[in-house]
């Protein structure tokens, strides 16, 4: 049959992806697809694109659907995968971020594997990698572009908005009592990094878990815009206790004294970030 015979054609067709952990060779348009972290979850979401293995542990609310739909494989955490389930889903393609870096040459033998890398010293240029790529291996292009447009022009907005503005921010994480603080090109830093927003603290070390500050370092920045990601929250699942963030000494700063601390959405900003929802 003639028709079958072209459809089979497409099916078979390729498409070559480079990251910096590899190149992967994929069918164009793969059916049995897998994903291992929230962002590429995102993304696929918004493209229409049907999974059949993810991480259940942590999901965040907005893709609890996906944590529901028993057709979906439970493949563990977002650090540690069950290799063998994901070996027995026999994925045509599978997409993976930082959080397994280390186990990629594993996840790569069972599958191709592209990996969404977010530079956090060139967000936007690794955004725009990433959605090629998906845009690339789904034939959805225009799909793909049309987001990106649309994030550009928000970030543009936010910019104009900030470059006469002298406030200052400080991004801090909280986990369990502690305290760290996030600058420019760190995983928080898209909020000086793209937005324009200048920073309360130049030079802070840039660190996967961040730079390790007491109250007093934040009451001494005085921040005008105290930024905060409760890690505790999705990871403990302890709701934010405002009462022990907000102690005496923070509130000595302008942030505290002028109503602008700013609780991050933890879901969108530590377990997600760099997908098509996070980042709008």
């Amino acid at each position: 049959d003639k028709t079958q015979g072209e459809n089979t054609a497409v099916t078979t067709e390729k498409t070559t992806i480079t990251h910096s952990l590899g190149t992967a060779n994929i069918i164009k348009n793969p059916t049995r697809v897998v994903v291992l972290d929230f962002a590429s979850l995102e993304t696929l979401d918004a493209l229409g694109i049907k999974i059949i293995g993810m991480p259940k542990s942590n999901v965040p609310s907005y893709l609890q659907k996906y944590k529901d739909d028993a057709s979906i494989t439970d493949l563990g955490n977002l650090k540690e995968i069950n290799f063998e389930k994901l070996n027995e889903l026999n994925p045509d393609v599978i997409f993976m971020s930082a959080r397994l870096q280390n186990s990629y040459p594993e996840i790569s033998k069972i599958a191709p594997t592209v990996y969404t890398e977010i530079d956090a010293k060139d967000y936007i240029n690794a955004i725009r990698k990433n959605f090629d790529h998906f845009g690339e291996i789904f034939d959805k292009k225009a799909d793909t572009d049309k987001a990106l447009k649309k994030i550009e022009s928000k970030i543009a907005s936010v910019n104009e908005k900030m470059k006469d503005s002298d406030k200052k921010a400080l991004v801090i994480l909280h986990n369990n009592g502690k305290f760290s603080a996030y600058g420019k090109g760190s995983r928080f830093g898209f909020i000086h990094d793209v937005l324009g927003v200048k920073e309360a603290v130049e030079n802070l070390e840039v660190a996967r878990h961040g730079q390790a500050v007491s109250n007093e370092f934040i009451q001494e920045a005085n921040p005008d815009y105290l930024f905060i990601v409760d890690r505790s929250a999705v990871i403990d699942l302890k709701s934010t206790n405002k009462q022990e963030i907000e102690n005496k000494l923070i509130q000595q700063t302008n942030a505290y004294k002028n109503g602008k601390i700013i609780y991050l959405n933890p879901e969108i900003w530590y377990l997600s970030g760099g997908g098509i929802t996070s980042i709008n």
